[in-house]
This record gives structure tokens, C-alpha cells and sequence, in this order.
């Protein structure tokens, strides 16, 4: 059977291992056993914080060098973009030459989110470039997220997944994740 590296910003819901059983039920229906980042069963007593943030880490790599691909929730997490972890997450399975799939459970552009996150409209550049209110370029590539992300996906064979979800349900919602699902199921068939 299998095996999907489940990345994301879910560890921090307030119940990640109600989102993991899920998660992990859905992939069973697809006939894949879902491995999510909590399943480590660390044992970090004793350890100072950066001691056990490293050890995180470390368990948290093994986890992925054992699955066959992932599936990464892509929703932005504490601003525009997705959860910095699972950038590094996705790049680290991309390097090990393993498909990346993702969802988002938001619509519309990586530039757009900027602009809403500043409050301030985009302008351009006196040579033409998307900036945001201090004059940071932004990627304007029509993408939902940073051409990396969204490459590593085009590079498995995938698409990103977007869904408008209600207000509120943006990291617990499974609709996307489901489509991901289905996208395996191909990948594989």
C-alpha cells in the first residue's frame, strides 16, 4: 500500500489528531494509508525546545523518506502564503524524487493575497514590475502561490488543487484534499 506524507499547518489546529483520522480515512478509501507528521510518537521529555524543535525535524524527515509521495495543504497560514514547514517539506520530497501533490483552500493569486495583506493596492515598478507597498517585487505569474510551490506540483504530473471554502473551514476542510486524492488514484492507476 502506498504510503502519503500528509504536510500541512494541521498540527497546530486545536485538534490535529481529529484532522489526521480524517485525512487518513480518506486515503484508506483510496486504498493509500495516510502518514502524518505527529505519527512520530516522539518522546521529547528532557529536551530543551531547540533540542526538540531538531528532533521534530529529524523524525519528521524519516517520516517522509518512508511514504511514496505526499499531499501538502497549501492553504496560507500566518499570511499569504502556506506554512514555511511545508515549503521545505515539499522541496525536500521533490529532492528525493518523490510526486508532490497540493491543495488550497483558497482562490485566486499569490499577488492578490499580498495586496489584501497590506491593505494596500499593488502598483508597478518604473520597469514594470508587481510591488507591494514598500516596492518588494511580487511574483505575478497568475499563480496561487510561489512559482516554486506550484512548480514542484507541475513537476509530479499533478495540478494544484484550489477550493473556496466557507469562512472559518479554510484549514479543516477536506473537499481539496479529496480531489488530491483523486489525483493519486491516476497517478497510480
Amino acid at each position: 500500500m502506498r504510503r502519503i506524507y500528509l504536510a500541512g499547518p494541521d498540527v497546530f489546529l486545536p485538534d490535529p489528531q481529529a484532522q489526521a483520522q480524517a485525512k487518513k480515512a480518506l486515503c484508506a478509501r483510496y486504498r493509500f494509508a495516510g502518514v502524518f507528521p505527529l505519527d512520530g510518537g516522539l518522546d521529547l521529555s528532557g529536551l530543551s525546545p531547540f533540542q526538540a524543535g531538531l528532533a521534530i525535524a529529524r523524525a519528521n524527515e524519516e517520516l517522509m523518506r518512508s511514504a511514496d509521495l505526499m499531499i501538502a495543504n497549501a492553504t496560507p497560514f500566518r499570511g499569504p502564503s502556506l506554512d514555511a514547514g511545508t515549503a521545505y517539506e515539499m522541496g525536500f520530497m521533490r529532492a528525493l524524487g518523490k510526486p508532490v501533490l497540493a491543495y488550497a483552500n483558497v482562490v485566486g493569486s499569490y499577488a492578490e493575497r499580498v495586496a489584501a495583506l497590506s491593505g494596500q493596492p499593488l502598483a508597478r515598478s518604473p520597469a514594470g514590475h508587481l510591488v507591494d507597498d514598500r516596492g518588494m517585487a511580487v511574483e505575478a505569474f497568475d499563480m496561487a502561490d510561489n512559482l516554486m510551490i506550484v512548480g514542484a506540483v507541475e513537476a509530479s504530473g499533478a495540478k494544484l488543487v484550489l477550493a473556496g471554502v466557507p469562512a472559518g473551514a479554510e484549514h479543516t476542510d477536506l473537499t481539496a484534499f479529496e480531489r488530491c486524492l483523486e489525483q493519486v488514484a491516476q497517478l497510480f492507476a
